[in-house]
């Protein structure tokens, strides 16, 4: 009975998992050290849009608290949203860091607009 060779598939996919997991010594593990990557890569995708969420929300809501004694970061973006503001929350932060008096003037729009309607 003649030998039979085997494809090159087995190995092509092996080389591929060695020279992704190339910091790993151990051939064992390095699958499972690629499978632990790709998944912490792919959970804190979701959490780094969270994070700078939240950060976003602290930096508006500091420098509203910082100018108005009474004004919150709720009640401020209530009344961006009734007024159709399209003013999301990254640009409103960067106009906070670097023009507070820009985001003076917003908020200032938005009480005069509350007040004539």
């Amino acid at each position: 009975m003649t030998r039979t060779r085997r494809g090159y598939i087995a190995r092509r996919r092996r080389t591929k998992m060695r020279s992704v997991a190339a910091g790993w010594t151990l051939t064992g593990t390095s699958p499972q050290h690629q499978i632990k990557a790709l998944y912490s890569a792919h959970r804190d995708r979701d959490r780094q849009k969270r994070t700078f969420r939240c950060l976003w929300i602290t930096r508006i809501n500091a420098v509203i608290r910082k100018m108005w004694v009474f004004y919150s970061y709720s009640r401020f973006i209530h009344d961006l949203y009734k007024r159709g503001s399209s003013l999301n929350r990254k640009m409103l932060s960067q106009v906070a860091i670097l023009h507070q008096n820009c985001l003076y003037l917003i908020s200032k729009k938005n009480t005069i607009s509350n007040e004539i309607i």
